[in-house]
């Protein structure tokens, strides 16, 4: 009768250690969310290269363990070249200024664009790849985790890039630490100096093209002629579309769906807006019902102008985190925590980048700048809940309710419930006291 006993015992002995390493995990994941203060942040790491410069925040920072992301900041030069390289995790990279031409590279889709290159004399070289894409300033380009991608300035401006990586999504199965695998050159890892160097540094890295010239570029530039884009090729394709038979074509649904995926869209384009009000400014957000390779990433973005002496309502996500990047002037923000404590409580200014957790509640106001920031969400339909105006939640409480969760009169209730009529954006009213006492 021992033997059973030993058993009973040894077996609830390994449940109680199970649940309590499970308990312990999920305390830690929890933890990484309790913090006193939020920061603005600058980057804590600046790589030189040959035409361009990489920065990057540090990951450990409690505010992106909280949230679960990474951020980058690319400058690449004219006929500057990104290497392909992947990551591993799903990222949402917004041009801040400048375009260019990118490509990703799909795993089983065909090589559909071709062009001939003269090699010397009269011999033409057939050259086969994957599409090649135009950006610009104020696009989202969706990237999925382990799918390589480039970049290649052919403008007369640096390009300037942030890239957020979500490296607490399901489709990275390594750990938190963001990572970025390079195809070619000798990289230098973005994020070395931030956590435990697993591997020996490595120099800048330098791509020998066929004829370099004189192009002294970031992980250096092709030659004079950059690849031509889709636009460029298209009338081509139909053109080879057309010569194929009907029967036995290789186009097929993959192709037409997984392989021609859109994987950019525009969000700093004023006529895009989604919210616009002349006084205060606009929002533009694109999630998977615009980008639907969104919802495989499940990440979101949007873009926002305040015009001076404006107001963004306070505010809340229901269901994702956001990292702001400012990207233009400077604007007072305020973050609540859920014990109604101000976390921050300060200017965020341009380049500086500022976490705000999921139900957080946040207010911005603009004095005499214009602030424009974009918003990356850690969803690919985020919610949000305005505390005031037609749509926020004490609309929908009765005015009973608002006198006595609030200790005022019915009067100040009613004026508390209905004194905001505008919706999302609002111009700021002078007012005495603290700014954001509302």
């Amino acid at each position: 009768m021992a033997k059973p006993n030993f058993l009973f015992t040894l077996s609830l002995s390994l449940v109680v250690l199970f649940n309590g390493s499970l308990a312990s995990r999920q305390y830690q994941q929890q933890g990484q969310c309790q913090f006193d203060r939020i920061d603005a942040l600058e980057p804590d790491n600046r790589i030189e290269c040959e035409a361009g410069v990489i920065e990057s925040w540090n990951p450990n920072d409690d505010q992106f363990q909280c949230a679960g992301v990474a951020v980058v900041r690319r400058s690449i030069e004219p006929r500057g070249l990104l290497l392909p390289s992947y990551s591993n995790a799903p990222q949402l990279i917004y041009v801040v200024r400048g375009g260019g031409v990118t490509g990703v590279m799909l795993a089983g889709c065909p090589e559909t664009f071709q062009e001939s290159q003269q090699t010397g004399g009269s011999s033409r070289f057939q050259d086969q790849h994957q599409r090649v894409r135009r950006f610009r300033q104020g696009d989202v380009i969706a990237i999925p985790a382990g799918v390589s991608h480039w970049c290649y300035n052919d403008g007369n401006e640096p390009v300037v890039t942030v890239s957020v990586l979500d490296v607490k999504n399901k489709a990275n199965q390594l750990d938190l630490n963001p990572r970025h695998f390079y195809l070619a050159g000798n990289p230098e890892d973005e994020f070395q100096q931030q956590y435990d160097e697993r591997r020996d540094p490595r120099g800048a890295r330098e791509y020998m093209g066929p004829e370099q010239g004189d192009c002294n570029n970031l992980f250096c530039g092709l030659d004079s002629r950059p690849p031509r884009t889709q636009q460029e090729r298209q009338e081509q394709l139909e053109r080879e579309r057309g010569r194929s038979p009907g029967r036995g074509s290789h186009y097929n649904g993959l192709e037409e769906t997984f392989c021609t995926t859109r994987i950019i869209e525009n969000i700093g384009d004023p006529s895009r807006a989604d919210v616009f009000v002349p006084e205060a400014g606009r929002v533009s957000t694109v999630n998977s019902h615009k980008l639907p390779i969104l919802q495989r990433l499940q990440l979101s973005a949007s873009h926002v102008v305040l015009r001076n002496n404006a107001v963004r309502l306070p505010h809340w996500h229901l269901n994702a985190h956001s990292v702001i990047y400012a990207v233009r002037g400077q604007a007072l923000v305020q973050v609540i925590d859920e014990n109604g404590n101000a976390v921050f409580n300060g200017n965020v200014r341009e380049g500086q980048v500022l976490t705000v957790p999921q139900n957080f509640a946040v207010v911005k106001r603009t004095e005499r700048d214009v602030f424009e920031y974009v918003a990356f969400k850690t969803n690919d339909n985020a919610m949000t809940n305005d505390l005031a105006g037609p749509t926020s939640g004490v609309r929908a409480l009765p005015v009973e309710v608002i006198a006595n969760a609030y200790r005022v009169s019915l009067e100040d209730a009613r004026r508390l419930k209905y004194g905001t009529q505008e919706t999302t954006l609002t111009s700021a009213r002078p007012r005495s006291g603290r700014w954001a006492e509302a």
